[in-house]
């Protein structure tokens, strides 16, 4: 018995980049640690690294500081999901390649905190300089400096590693202690590092053409202004952080951050200028000129150094000013140089919530990309099937054939995730010009036990049902996030993950602030999200299947302002995995018209390309589901390309 998770994820021109996913597993839950410390010498695996001359390097900057303890938390200075190689600093002072953790380094003590899908992965890393602390929270870490840091002590932290809210948390909790917390903008990892440490990169900002655009940057600026001249505490600018947010309002795009089109970047809009921090190389001429850099009136781009946003916000902040911020994004380090009374603060900016809705141009264009996308499954797929009884087919020989597929898309630009080994499950996401897109299927070689079938049938029982769903207007996600899971729920099953995100045009794949988590802004029409219910058995088997919907308007028998969702993944559900006899007549109707798009939109692309073993295959697998037993007709397993970011870890 095989098992195959696939999913994958394109934008504008960036194809699939295999990784393999994994549910996590919490390993040494009784407390074990594989390094043995207290022995002489000690005992590491030979996977540790040896850190000692990083945490030498670290403290004579604590001392020239006179700080007895340092955070360094794993983000950048925008809060990014994909941080680039420069901003690893807590890989490099622990060793520990994880994507989730913070380590605190004290005079005598060093010790990282994460959660437990890495602490076999931090154990195997770090040597015995690392205590691991399998816990997440502040409160834990504050608990440890107050017994590390004497009476009087500083405890020092980059500010812009530091959300708003992580700064409030641990500037409440030291409070009333004898112990300060101090910000300092010249990060001390990077000076420990030294010349080691990776350059700021130099690849070329472009812009993107007028066709993969939904409006341009002009009429963008205009629309924020417009948002800010409404709002009624009389914002004069609006200040952007996160990495997306810049790329977004400029039609701009870059590499700078690996598998993602961004380039480190804020903006300051005013009501009367433009300002965009980033690195000047970067700009040839050509997007100097687009970006109109060479005037001086309301829509042309000043165009400012990437370092000097802090002292310039800190200029600005110093008029009769409101400065209106998305606090989600925004680090300490701007945060702490603009006066309270100058700050409007709302969880997301007017930009980030603007570009979670897509107008109609960019709807297509996303659509389109899934049908490309479809094509490239399909192949992928087909091949499969009559490989994997061969024995010939290994997780990585699967994730290049897959890449090349998705390569040879229009408008494909290259990987867009890393690819991770992890549970013998392969993840792939592919980015397109056009578009951003993240599916998930789970296929079966050989004959499933009748629990996996009811799991997968239950699973897809609950990607139906919150995908057919009808709510009103401005419903959140997280109260209609219960459809996904009753079906699981009914037996005694459930899921550890999200249910969804909100997916970029041509940007983040797992885009906010849209989804189903309580943070997440309400549906609107236009939006666009993933649904991805799952279920795993933990040790033996994991199943998810996710596609991507548009919100739409519903038709109701009465009139009102309701909504759904449209699903615009193009790739059928296996047959083999389905237990017909769960299904309701109305999982049917939606099964069979959702076949019945497929075909629709899919066959006619791969007759056109004369693909008829393709178009074969796709015929056979959106035959009509009915009643009656189904034929045994699997896709192919053995490789599940699955698209599980929120969750993908390396092993």
């Amino acid at each position: 018995m095989a098992w195959a998770r696939w999913g994958c994820c394109p934008w504008l021109v960036f194809l699939c980049a295999l990784g393999a996913w994994g549910h996590p597993k919490a390993a040494n839950l009784r407390g074990e640690d594989v390094r043995n410390c207290s022995i002489s010498p000690p005992y590491l695996p030979v996977t540790a690294v040896n850190t000692t001359a990083q945490l030498t390097a670290l403290r004579q900057q604590m001392h020239s500081q006179k700080l007895s303890a340092y955070i360094i938390p794993e983000t950048d200075a925008h809060m990014s999901e994909y941080i680039g190689e420069r901003d690893k600093r807590r890989a490099w002072i622990t060793g520990f390649t994880g994507s989730a953790g913070t380590a605190v380094v004290s005079v005598g003590k060093a010790g990282l905190w994460t959660d437990s899908r890495y602490w076999t992965q931090a154990e195997r890393q770090m040597d015995c300089n690392w205590e691991l602390h399998k816990e997440v929270d502040i409160t834990s870490i504050v608990t440890w400096l107050l017994a590390e840091v004497p009476a009087g002590g500083h405890v020092g932290f980059d500010p812009f590693l530091f959300s708003i809210g992580s700064w409030k948390s641990y500037y409440t909790a030291l409070k009333n202690s004898n112990i300060q917390l101090v910000s300092i903008t010249n990060n001390l990892v990077d000076l420990a590092w030294g010349s080691e440490k990776p350059q700021f990169p130099s690849q070329p900002i472009y812009a993107l053409k007028e066709a993969f655009t939904g409006s341009t940057w002009e009429e963008k600026v205009s629309d924020i202004r417009s948002q800010m001249q409404k709002h009624h505490k009389g914002p004069t600018a609006v200040l952007l952080s996160a990495l997306d947010e810049t790329a977004w309002l400029f039609n701009l795009r870059g590499s700078d951050i690996p598998y993602n089109p961004f380039f480190y970047s804020y903006t300051l809009l005013t009501d009367s200028s433009i300002r965009l921090f980033v690195n000047k190389s970067c700009l040839d001429s050509e997007t100097l000129k687009y970006l109109n850099s060479s005037c001086s009136g309301s829509m042309c781009v000043q165009i400012e150094d990437y370092s000097q946003v802090r002292g310039s916000v800190q200029t600005y902040a110093s008029g009769d000013v409101k400065i209106w911020i998305g606090t989600s994004y925004t680090t300490y380090g701007l945060y702490e140089v603009i006066p309270l009374e100058k700050l409007i603060e709302d969880t997301y900016s007017p930009v980030m919530v603007t570009k979670a809705v897509k107008n109609s141009k960019e709807q297509a264009l996303l659509r389109a990309s899934h049908v490309r996308d479809a094509v490239a499954v399909i192949r992928y797929l087909v091949w499969l099937e009559k490989n994997v009884p061969k024995g010939t087919v290994d997780e990585f020989s699967g994730a290049e054939l897959l890449d090349k597929f998705r390569g040879e898309e229009d408008f494909s630009s290259g990987p867009s995730f890393e690819t991770i080994s992890a549970s013998g499950l392969n993840a792939a996401l592919a980015h397109y010009r056009d578009g951003t897109t993240d599916i998930t299927r789970t296929v079966h070689w050989g004959t499933p036990s009748a629990f996996q079938k009811e799991a997968y049938t239950r699973v897809l029982i609950g990607n139906i049902d919150l995908s057919r769903l009808v709510f009103p207007a401005s419903t959140s996600g997280r109260m209609m996030e219960i459809f996904a899971r009753r079906a699981l729920w009914d037996v005694g099953l459930n899921y550890g993950h999200g249910t969804g995100h909100g997916i970029g045009n041509f940007l983040c794949v797992h885009e906010w602030p849209v989804g189903f988590q309580s943070g997440n802004i309400p549906m609107a029409k236009g939006m666009f999200t993933s649904i991805e219910p799952g279920y795993y058995q933990d040790g033996e088997f994991g199943i998810r299947i996710e596609d991507v919907a548009v919100v739409v308007e519903a038709k109701t028998k009465y009139p009102g302002s309701y909504l759904t969702f449209e699903v615009v993944s193009l790739v059928p559900y296996d047959r083999n995995l389905i237990d017909i006899s769960l299904l309701s007549p109305e999982h049917l109707q939606y099964l069979n018209h959702y076949y019945q798009t497929i075909r629709e939109k899919v066959g006619p692309e791969l007759q056109q390309r004369q693909l008829q073993e393709e178009f074969q295959w796709l015929q056979r697998h959106t035959e009509p589901l009915s009643a009656r037993a189904l034929r045994t007709t699997s896709l192919a397993p053995l490789l599940v390309v699955s698209s599980l970011i929120i969750l993908g870890w390396s092993v």
